[in-house]
């Protein structure tokens, strides 16, 4: 027989009859059991690609690839001016710039609020992370230059809790000293020269800059930084550089990377993507559950067709094949229509933003869609297997029948 003769018997068995509407609409149902699977996977896995894509962008905006820190608290790294030449010339490292954090309470006039005073390089800083590239308001020459007071470029939120307003004055209190009548804290005034804003709430509502040497004075420590930050040209590469960049370190020194600073975050978004897929997955288990019942009831339909079909001539292989076909034409089709869904409600949820967020809350305005073609690859691929695997049971029995026994009461 012809190679398309299995392909056809299938078709025309899909094809509804009024004696057969039960069949119809548990193949109907089939189908658009796969397609909601298909297409719910589908906006699900964009929807954690999404997420999980912004906040890696919003992090690695504000922190470095790579860091290196001091093992345990001490008087800072020393002769760091040297040892950044030399983590210059590492492979993939395209940035390496001095920082000196510390934990500070900002006082306005009548509102305060504690932050992280970070002294930085102006020059390298930029070279490293974007966060002064996202200036509202100042600019950042202050910073370059000396000045009295000392300039101070804050977050979006900690202006806005501390009642800061560009060029005006706020006193900025660190851990000082012991002394007979107690601690006494150091205190410095520096002018609002800059605020930038990230979207990111745990930048904004808690980071300043100022120039390193300022900070170092309001800290009252010598030539000295606390981390030393490294960009590289691929991301993915941080834990090989990471261990270069160890072995020019001395002991007290400890080199880590912004994975193994995020490894819980980065571990949630994988977890929540397997929980995804199975519990979406099940969508299409009960599809193909239809897709066997539909089989199951076509070949009880069919006995006779079938029988006639046998004794013209047709093979076993082929009355199997035929059914097999039915099931795979049900998810090629399902699969198809899920597809198309699924990637348009992805392109419109994303484009005209349909879902919005507490940024406060998930450091995002708006729920993002970033559906990837692989993802739609292998989802497809699933759909259509599940759906083929669903029709062996029924085409193994219709090719079983015998042909003599059916017609015999015919």
């Amino acid at each position: 027989m012809a190679r398309g003769f299995e392909s056809f018997v299938a078709r025309r068995y899909l094809r509804a009859k009024r004696k057969e509407a039960v069949v119809s609409i548990v193949t109907a149902i089939s189908v658009v059991g796969v397609a909601a699977g298909v297409m719910a996977l589908v906006i699900a896995l964009a929807v954690n690609n999404g997420f999980s894509n912004e906040l890696e962008k919003n992090l690695l905006r504000a922190t470095a690839h790579v860091d290196v820190l001091e093992k345990e608290t001490t008087n800072g790294i020393e002769n760091w001016e040297a040892l950044i030449v030399k983590l210059r010339t590492l492979p993939h490292v395209t940035g390496v710039t001095p920082a000196l954090f510390a934990r500070v309470f900002f006082q306005g006039p009548s509102l305060g609020d504690g932050g992280i005073l970070k002294g930085i390089d102006v020059e390298s800083e930029l070279q490293v992370t974007d966060t002064l590239k996202q200036l509202k308001a100042g600019s950042l020459a202050a910073l370059k230059t000396a000045s009295s007071p000392p300039g101070l470029i804050m977050g979006s939120g900690l202006a806005r809790n501390t009642g800061m307003v560009l060029n005006s004055r706020i006193t900025v209190m660190s851990q000082g000293h012991l002394s007979p009548v107690g601690m006494i804290p150091n205190i410095r005034h520096f002018r609002v020269v800059g605020i930038f804003e990230t979207g990111f709430p745990q930048y904004d509502d808690v980071w300043a800059f100022t120039s390193l040497k300022a900070a170092q004075q309001t800290l009252s420590l010598p030539d000295v930084v606390n981390e030393i930050e490294l960009k590289l040209d691929d991301l993915n590469l941080a834990p090989e550089v990471t261990e270069k960049v160890q072995k020019v370190l001395s002991p007290r020194l400890v080199a880590t990377n912004w994975m193994e600073e995020n490894r819980p975050l980065l571990n949630a978004f994988k977890m929540e993507k397997v929980v995804t897929f199975i519990t979406i997955g099940l969508i299409l288990f009960v599809a193909a559950l239809n897709i066997l019942i539909s089989l199951v009831m076509m070949v009880m339909e069919k006995y006779r067709d079938i029988a006639v079909l046998m004794s013209m001539g047709a093979r076993r292989y082929q009355i199997r094949k035929i059914f097999m076909l039915q099931g795979v034409l049900i998810g090629v089709t399902g699969t198809a229509i899920g597809l198309v869904a699924g990637y348009t409600l992805c392109y419109f949820a994303n484009r005209f933003r349909w879902i919005e967020l507490d940024a406060q809350v998930y450091a995002l305005s708006y729920v993002p869609f970033e559906p990837r073609v692989w993802d739609g690859v292998w989802v497809a691929g699933m759909a259509v297997l599940i759906s083929f695997l669903a029709t062996i049971y029924p085409a193994r029995n219709a090719s079983r029948l015998a042909p003599t026994e059916v017609l015999r009461y015919e």
